[in-house]
This record gives structure tokens, sequence and C-alpha cells, in this order.
């Protein structure tokens, strides 16, 4: 499980909110909250930022290039 599915498993279970009441409250479609609870790779980045702000978090994109590197 990716660290972000294991993170909002975690805190909805601590509110004790089906997956359906999360998106409810987030205001997304079900099927984002169980693509990022099941670790799916191609997810929109403002849905999941849309859903993580319910818990104070954004994420952002990543650099995986070397930052030297002629592109």
């Amino acid at each position: 499980m990716t660290p972000l599915a294991t993170f909002l498993k975690q805190k909805r279970k601590q509110l004790n909110f089906t997956q359906e009441e999360l998106a409810e409250k987030a205001g997304v479609a079900l099927t984002v909250i169980r693509k990022i609870e099941q670790g799916k790779d191609n997810l929109s980045l403002s849905k999941v930022n849309t859903v993580l702000q319910l818990f104070g978090h954004t994420v952002g994109p990543i650099n995986t290039k070397n930052e030297t590197s002629n592109y």
C-alpha cells in the first residue's frame, strides 16, 4: 500500500467514515476515494488534493530527474 493510500484510509477510519461518506464530504466521486486507497497511479492531482485538504494536506509533483541534467 502506498503512503498516500495508507494515510487516507487511516484518516477515514479515524473519522468512522465509509468511503461513500468521505467522497460526499470531499465533494468527489466515490471512485476517486477508491482509487486513492487502492494505490492507483493514474490519479488526478487536483482530485487528490481536494480530498487531502479535508485533513490540512496537499501534494504536488515531484521532480525525479537529476537537477544537473540538461533537458
